[in-house]
């Protein structure tokens, strides 16, 4: 194999490392030497690729993102599907990439790194999970309260989102299966729980 082959497969296996242990364990319970040890390979070359945990974690966000923004925006362009209907597969393409709370990976991470990764890691929220989820709340099947704006609803909607990340306490209880749950939820989240008087 070319040296040039052998360093792109390299490079490769780290990101696809990285991606499952940030997923699994966050920013701060994923250490370089974790990735490295799991490759196979010494800690400098892995530095030879990336210079450090945050460019490698935000590399990961950064095609993670990508992923759900493209995921969201092909249920958007689905037609015939109510708004719990589409909220529930917008859902699953979160779920069915992020194996933990998604909200909690980037909040947990944001105080963690430096101010310009910071900048990045906002941009890449608000561009791959933000944007597209307010997209959802501008249909105007959704009707949202007036004085809520589609940013903000979003905003609400992903930190919500945790219970189905959970089994310590399932909403609805555990006779529900995962689906009504995520369904029982979404309603939740989409008209409240209390009628306004």
């Amino acid at each position: 194999m070319k040296r040039a082959e052998q360093l792109e497969k390299t490079r490769t296996s780290i990101l696809n490392t990285a991606r499952k242990l940030f997923l699994q364990n966050g920013y701060q319970g994923t250490s370089t030497r974790d990735i490295a040890s799991q490759i196979g390979i010494t800690q400098p070359a892995l530095y030879h690729h990336f210079s450090d945990k945050e460019v490698i974690f935000l590399e990961v966000i950064s095609q993670v993102g990508s992923e759900v923004r493209n995921g969201i925006n092909k249920v958007m362009r689905k037609s015939d599907l109510d708004p719990v209907d589409r909220l529930t597969q917008i859902t699953q393409v979160i779920t069915h990439l992020h194996p933990n709370n998604v909200f909690s990976l980037i909040h947990g991470s944001f105080k963690e790194l430096k101010p310009g990764s910071q900048r990045k890691l906002a941009m890449i929220f608000n561009m791959d999970y933000l944007d597209p989820i307010s997209e959802y709340f501008k249909l105007p099947e959704v009707q949202l309260r007036p004085e809520i704006l589609p940013s903000e609803a979003a905003e609400f909607f992903i930190s919500s989102l945790s219970p189905i990340f959970t089994s310590f306490h399932r909403i609805g209880g555990d006779s529900l299966s995962d689906e009504e749950q995520t369904r029982l939820l979404l309603r939740l989240i989409l008209f409240g729980i209390a009628q306004e008087k």
